[in-house]
């Protein structure tokens, strides 16, 4: 049995058919254009899922699972306001892309799309207390407690780039001041460069810019890590997770990110949690949401044979 995870991000789309032991059979990447609006973005989700889907019998499909960017209530389906994908405002996802594939769907954060993928298959290693963290575009987090999936009253939880860890700092996006993602994520990372430079510089060519010796860059990437060591402190301080998981396209960074981040942890964070804690990069790379939002599906689709099978036995 295959399902079909959507990794729907600021920037781009992953769509792919994964079959029960996380193995991708096909997949396919679009940019998100999110500019164009809700409904443009929402007819590019439906054609990577049919065009994954092409030639695979639909009782070999047991559904769709969705990673969105939130905030969203997973519960209802409905992507509520998310900074990073402008216009869209209470946008009933899960049913219109239902509607448009006849595929049973599920919506999910994420940030918890991911942490399932990388607890499944990847750097997890199927802890029962995990956080995944993703610093990309955004800052989010999946959070895994006692081997269940926090997701809060209304799918909400994770929402750690809106943490804030500088009363004074910078101005973000959700409208607060001095919040994670305003201090850490590739997109703060790009405007600081941009404001230091005077000129236009994505985080990799930062980071590039630092490994070559520049002073500059390695102290706006020291800084900017330094405040994300910050946020995971107050996570391991309200978790006590086994694994911390960073993934998303700033930790391509590698080393010089998860040096600074685990002298942070290991300087601030209580011992009793702090000396314990594993901090480990995403093995699946950028494929862990797309991967657990196929995971979510499947999983939900057993909760709900298993419930017909409770009633029928009732």
């Amino acid at each position: 049995m295959y399902h079909v995870g959507v990794d729907l991000g600021g920037t781009k789309i992953l769509t792919g058919l994964i079959d029960e032991d996380g193995r991708i059979e096909k997949y396919v990447r679009r940019d998100t254009n999110a500019y164009e609006g809700p409904n443009a973005v929402v007819a590019r989700i439906v054609e990577t899922v049919k065009e994954v889907t092409t030639g695979v019998a639909r009782g070999h499909i047991g559904g769709i699972g969705i990673g969105s960017p939130g905030p969203l209530d997973s519960h209802t389906g409905v992507v509520l306001s998310p900074p990073n994908l402008p216009g869209w405002k209470n946008v009933p996802l899960k049913a219109i892309v239902e509607e448009r594939t006849q595929l049973h769907t599920v919506l999910e954060n994420d940030a918890n799309a991911a942490a399932i993928g990388e607890n499944y298959f990847g750097a997890g290693n199927n802890s029962t207390d995990l956080v995944y963290v993703t610093v990309s575009t955004g800052i989010g987090a999946g959070i895994i407690v006692n081997g269940s999936l926090m997701r809060g009253k209304t799918g909400s939880a994770g929402e750690i780039g809106h943490m804030i860890v500088d009363a004074h700092g910078r101005q973000c996006i959700c409208g607060n001041r001095g919040c994670l993602e305003a201090l850490s994520s590739g997109t703060s990372i790009a405007k600081i460069a941009r404001e230091q430079f005077g000129e236009e510089h994505d985080a990799a060519e930062v980071a590039d810019m630092a490994k070559n010796g520049d002073e500059l860059a390695k102290r706006i990437l020291d800084e900017s890590f330094g405040y994300l060591g910050l946020g995971l402190v107050n996570i391991i301080h309200i978790f006590n997770p086994s694994v911390v998981v960073i993934g998303g396209g700033v930790s391509k960074v590698g080393k010089p990110m998860f040096d600074v981040l685990t002298q942070v942890v290991r300087n601030r964070a209580f011992p009793t949690s702090g000396e314990i804690v594993e901090i480990k990069p995403a093995e699946l790379g950028g494929m862990s949401g797309m991967i657990g939002s196929a995971v979510l599906a499947r999983l939900h689709r057993s909760e709900n044979q298993q419930q017909r099978l409770h009633r029928q036995q009732v």
